[in-house]
């Protein structure tokens, strides 16, 4: 059977509002997640068993025993009652990891898609969108993988279809910020609130980059805490011509910067790359 693939594309949190944490251990949160049109790249073939291959560039990073791809895809074989779903999987490790793009999600929601059609499994959205919760709160927005606010613990969703193309920077400096001991660190200061503000008053892209500037990441500080490269990150990102916003995106250690034009994040990214060869640095269109 020929092989199916997909792109399972960087998730972005173009603002991301964290309250106090909760007596269950989860911190209520509100975002507006947008995805890239760059990301890891996954495969799949009809096979015999189960099984994850990995290369790519961050593969050496990435331990396989409990991979989201294997966790979702087994989710699924018990849900349709057919144990391990005989596939074999390829994944291009493009993205960096622990970098706040919510790879893994992504990756494990691009595998369960991919396996519903190589299995012709009768599943609809919502139960998909169950399965991939087992993953956890990231798991159906990376299924989804379209524009949304997230509320709750981010498993809330609300589809955005007015967000226009956000021409953007991904500047990662190789360097993992750990989700859960970023949160340990934000947890020992002063909490902020999970707000979600009202909706810009325009939807062009002049008047979401001036709404997003009056919005924040919560985590930045704490991540730029745990991970001081984050900060000269930010530093260089706020210095490129045409650069009209950078944030960090989810708990680190990627930063994102928007800019007006597509040739204006291609060029910055030139000039970045060429000052920082060491760092992971990727042009792109949000949204």
């Amino acid at each position: 059977m020929a092989e199916r693939s997909a792109l399972a594309p960087a998730k972005v949190n173009l603002f991301l509002h964290v309250g106090p944490v909760d007596g269950d251990g989860y911190h209520p949160l509100a975002s507006l997640v947008a995805f890239a049109d760059v990301g890891d790249r996954i495969a799949v073939t009809l096979s015999d068993r189960l099984s994850l291959s990995v290369g790519g560039e961050f593969a050496a990073g990435l331990g396989q025993g409990d991979n989201l791809i294997l966790r979702a895809l087994r989710a699924l074989g018990e849900a349709a009652g057919i144990g391990e779903p005989p596939l074999a999987v390829t994944l291009d490790k493009r993205l960096p990891i622990a970098a706040g793009l919510g790879g893994g999600s992504s990756d494990a929601g691009a595998a369960l898609k991919l396996a519903r059609e190589a299995l012709g499994l009768d599943f609809d959205d919502d139960a998909f969108a169950d399965i991939a919760g087992t993953i956890g709160a990231d798991g159906p927005m990376c299924l989804h993988a379209r524009t949304a606010w997230a509320e709750g613990r981010g498993d809330r969703l609300t589809p955005e279809p007015r967000l226009p193309p956000l021409p953007a920077l991904l500047i990662n400096p190789r360097v993992p910020s750990p989700t859960g001991e970023v949160y340990r660190a934000y947890d020992a200061g002063p909490p902020a609130a999970a707000d979600r503000p009202p909706a810009p008053s325009a939807w062009d892209v002049a008047a979401v980059l001036e709404w997003l500037a009056r919005q924040r990441n919560d985590l930045q500080e704490a991540a730029i805490g745990r991970a001081p490269a984050i900060a000269e990150v930010i530093a260089a990102a706020t210095g490129l011509p045409a650069a009209r916003l950078v944030r960090m995106s989810g708990s680190g250690a990627t930063v994102f910067a928007l800019f007006e034009t597509p040739a204006e994040a291609i060029s910055a990214g030139r000039r970045l790359s060429e000052n920082r060869p060491d760092w992971w640095i990727a042009p792109t269109n949000l949204g």
